[in-house]
């Protein structure tokens, strides 16, 4: 199932600035993908995108944010790592069980500005931006919070590292 969904066209990469939240005609949710040189729409709402794209590398979103409350005990709009070794560190706009949940790529976040409103504008290390219906405190909230869990985890990754030849595994017999 996860191979016929998961193609090029849908992928989360390292390029990929943001998965948006977008009414299409008959009124169900679908994406609008964020890349840096280029942006396409997904028939599937952003969570599930964000879903598969931790599936693909070994895990799922509710494993991804169990795996955050463990590392920080984040438990609501709980950043996800889809995968710390290319640094896709990404944060949900609103509850990810809310089918206007965006989320959005923290490296690729340049500046955070006050939009009018409750609405919050994302400047992206591109010169792209975006507004978003989350409050200017709410998604510093969520920046610092992704920083915090970001740091914690590659600190955890980068020990296990250096300290990897103390500790290899046995060989299967």
């Amino acid at each position: 199932m996860i191979d016929n969904f998961y193609s090029s066209s849908h992928e989360v990469t390292p390029l990929t600035m943001a998965v948006i939240a977008q009414q299409n005609e008959n009124g169900s949710t679908s994406t609008l993908v964020l890349e840096e040189h280029e942006e396409y729409s997904v028939p599937h709402p952003p969570s599930k995108i964000i879903d598969y794209a931790c599936k693909f590398f070994g895990s799922s979103l509710r494993g991804r944010q169990d795996g955050t409350r463990g590392i920080c005990g984040i438990t609501h709009k709980a950043p996800v790592s889809i995968d710390p070794t290319s640094g896709m560190y990404f944060f949900p706009t609103t509850s990810p069980a809310n089918p206007k949940c965006s989320w959005i790529a923290h490296s690729h976040i340049d500046q955070v500005n006050q939009g009018p409103g409750r609405q919050t504008e994302i400047v992206f290390k591109n010169h792209k931006s975006i507004l978003f219906e989350i409050s200017f405190g709410s998604m510093l909230n969520q920046v610092q919070r992704t920083a915090q869990y970001r740091y914690l985890l590659d600190n955890r990754i980068k020990y296990l590292q250096n300290h990897a030849a103390d500790k290899v595994a046995e060989p299967f017999a």
